[in-house]
């Protein structure tokens, strides 16, 4: 979500994210997909990390610049949850 810093330059928004995108690239992060969007969430990102660290840690970072909250959902691919099934007693 935009805070009040990140709505009053709402118009930067699309740069921000390039700059960042760019950013994070250096730490392994493949930014896949970003969308904005109507409602309570103004932006969706979908990215792929090395791991859960990496993407905690540049979620802080962009945080930290003031402008978004973010709400992380960690997502898990087809084989990724038969392998969790797989350990389910």
């Amino acid at each position: 979500q935009f805070t009040d810093k990140g709505i009053q330059a709402a118009k930067e928004t699309t740069q921000r994210v390039s700059d960042w995108a760019a950013k994070v690239k250096s730490k392994g992060v493949n930014i896949k997909d970003m969308y904005w969007t109507l409602g309570h969430y103004d932006q969706v990102c979908v990215f792929e990390a090395p791991n859960d660290e990496t993407a905690a840690s540049v979620l802080l970072a962009a945080d930290m610049l003031g402008n978004i909250r973010t709400q992380t959902m960690r997502a898990f691919t087809g084989s990724e949850m038969k392998t969790i099934l797989d350990k389910a007693p």
